[in-house]
């Protein structure tokens, strides 16, 4: 299985590949992108099997790039890994189609957690 791992901070993006290692996802090929704009460009190419995205990013945030997914009819799987925790951030992730919305900072077992909902 692919996963796409998109954050605009390079430590972010090895903490989730860590953590999803230690959750027991160390035989998935992890992949990466800087932001939105890089990680539709790289889904429309290839989809992976899931996305984890942050929030807030340059050139496209979380919540845009699932929303043009969407729009394009692209049924990825996504979810966020965001700091980003209102009520309202969490609605809107959801109506717009995510599985999930983790806030950081998390845990592996929390990780583990929110991913059981996604059926890998």
């Amino acid at each position: 299985m692919r996963i796409l791992v998109v954050d605009d901070s390079k430590a972010m993006r090895s903490i989730v590949m860590r953590a999803l290692r230690q959750a027991g996802y160390e035989g998935h090929a992890f992949e990466e992108a800087t932001n939105g704009a890089e990680a539709l460009t790289a889904i429309r190419a290839n989809p992976p099997d899931l996305v984890l995205a942050d929030w807030n990013m340059p050139e496209m945030t979380g919540i845009q790039l699932l929303q043009t997914l969407r729009g394009e009819n692209i049924q990825t799987r996504f979810g966020f890994i965001t700091s980003e925790s209102s009520p309202e951030t969490r609605e809107l992730a959801i109506a717009s189609g995510a599985l999930f919305l983790l806030t950081k900072p998390f845990t592996p077992d929390s990780l583990k957690t929110a991913l059981a909902t996604v059926h890998l």
